[in-house]
């Protein structure tokens, strides 16, 4: 590896250390830059997943503020997350690539909807909350559900896995979008994680630990970085930011593969 190929992979991992935090999609910026400097797609996918681990873990704490007292929602959520970590990770050793990639611009677009709505849907539970009226009883089980699908897509490839995860969490829950994003930094990186751990137990030698260890690098910076500009973000300007990256995800998906 070049010093100029090392310095690419880890200004990546920055970047999406960065982009991770704030939103999702970082992957868009990691898993192309990979192709470009010749990996193959399965070893850069599982590369680049280890590598992200690091930015989750420096997201996370610098959201720290924003979940306090989140613990009943979080141990909730959380085994969706991880139990959909492990089978997206394990279809990715077991699938052809085209056999998930075409429900791939489906789910961004779905959860670019529902950050568009969010605002309305929160309104109308916040509404019924002051009115003393429950949450409908199936929204609980739609957001375990949602949270479970996005898992497996995250453990799969990742890209704009936060895009889909701020919209389920915006659409069913009436709490502040800042806080909602620290669930997602949460959860996104449980899904990392554990799709990690279950490619070095099953596809060890389909990582490149070089790589992996630059965009770990990159990424945990990026983390740092990102948790300092997205907690400043207003939450229109935050809804701004996730509809233009799911775009761009999109597009590069369905026009690039």
């Amino acid at each position: 590896m070049s010093v100029l190929e090392a310095l690419g992979i880890f200004v990546a991992g920055l970047a999406a250390g960065t982009i991770n935090t704030v939103v999702g999609s970082g992957t868009l910026i990691t898993f192309p830059t990979l192709l470009f400097f010749g990996y193959p797609p399965v070893v850069a996918n599982v590369s680049n997943t280890v590598g992200l681990v690091a930015g989750g873990v420096t997201a996370v704490h610098g959201y720290r503020a924003e979940l306090a007292g989140a613990g009943r929602m979080l141990r909730r959520l959380a085994p969706a997350s991880l139990l959909g970590g492990v089978i997206g990770a394990v279809l990715l050793l077991v699938l052809p690539a085209k056999a998930f990639q075409a429900i791939v611009p489906v789910l961004i677009g779905l959860g670019l909807v529902l950050v568009v709505l969010g605002p309305r849907l929160q309104a109308r539970a916040a509404a019924r909350h002051e009115a003393g009226i429950a949450p409908a009883p199936w929204h609980a089980a739609a957001l375990v559900g949602g949270v479970l699908v996005a898992g497996v897509y995250g453990g799969y490839f990742g890209a704009a896995q936060g895009v889909i995860l701020m919209g389920l969490l915006s659409a069913l829950s009436t709490e502040p979008l800042q806080r909602l994003n620290g669930f997602k930094n949460v959860l996104a990186t449980i899904v990392n994680a554990v799709a990690a751990i279950t490619f070095m137990l099953v596809a060890w030698g389909r990582i490149d630990w070089l790589v992996a260890v630059l965009i770990g690098l990159g990424a945990f910076a990026g983390g740092i970085v990102g948790a300092k500009v997205g907690r400043r973000l207003p939450p229109l300007a935050l809804r701004a930011v996730i509809i233009v990256v799911g775009l761009v995800g999109i597009i590069k998906i369905v026009w690039f593969g």
